[in-house]
């Protein structure tokens, strides 16, 4: 049993502890950290996204395990921790892209739209009544230049060149320190992607357990591998 006031803090999102925490931003961090691992790696030429999925059972369908989602056309999320958290927060993404689109006739900045989600969480922090978002989210896409955000329970956002979620992010971003390359081909980043999951992923990685997506600077579209173009990177 915690004693009384422990558990005062424990329940009431609202309440902060004596040195300043709110402990249930923490538990939510840790659904976060025993999640499955999503990575992301921005390069001049864009950006890869590529996420591990746990599948539960050899009866489950893979496709119907979505880790990576299209937010709009320039852009794209991938997540770790609750997945029906992501959804909701993928929902939100979607609806300020097409707001962006109906009022100012153009792309949103990935920087704003990570700011906007940010905010979305955060309110989730402040208000009784409420849980925070066990999920974390890499948001990226290209505007000018390719950018890749992370979103945490509590509301921060941070921008990466490449970077983590999930059990595994120790593991890659020890990779991505000594092998990563700003100015690596889309095939290049694909490549060394897979190879720091290689790292992170217990399992022996096959590609019916991987999401794999590339935004090209190209022409700002999004490209969602198949489980077959997958295959040919592993």
């Amino acid at each position: 049993m915690y004693p009384p006031s422990q558990a005062a803090y424990d329940r009431a999102i609202t309440v902060f502890s004596p040195d300043g925490r709110l402990f249930q931003v923490e538990y939510a961090r840790e659904a976060v950290r025993t999640g499955s691992t999503s990575l992301g790696y921005t390069c001049t030429e864009g950006l890869v996204m590529l996420a591990h999925k746990r599948i539960p059972s050899s009866l489950t369908i893979g496709s119907s395990h979505e880790k990576i989602f299209k937010l709009d056309q320039h852009t794209i999320a991938s997540s770790s921790g609750l997945i029906a958290d992501a959804r909701k927060l993928v929902d939100f993404a979607r609806l300020e892209c097409q707001r962006h689109r109906l009022m100012y006739s153009e792309e949103i900045p990935i920087d704003l739209l990570s700011k906007k989600v940010g905010d979305h969480i955060q309110t989730m922090t402040q208000y009784g009544g409420v849980r925070p978002y066990g999920v974390s989210l890499l948001i990226g896409g290209v505007n000018a230049r390719s950018h890749l955000f992370e979103t945490d329970p509590s509301g921060a956002i941070f921008e990466y060149k490449a970077t983590a979620i999930g059990s595994g992010k120790k593991a890659v971003e020890e990779f991505f320190e000594k092998e990563y390359q700003e100015k690596a081909s889309l095939q290049d980043a694909i490549k060394l992607s897979v190879k720091a999951m290689k790292k992170a992923v217990e399992e022996k990685i096959s590609a019916g357990i991987l999401d794999l997506a590339v935004v090209s600077k190209a022409d700002k579209k999004t490209k969602i591998f198949t489980t077959d173009e997958i295959a040919k990177y592993l």
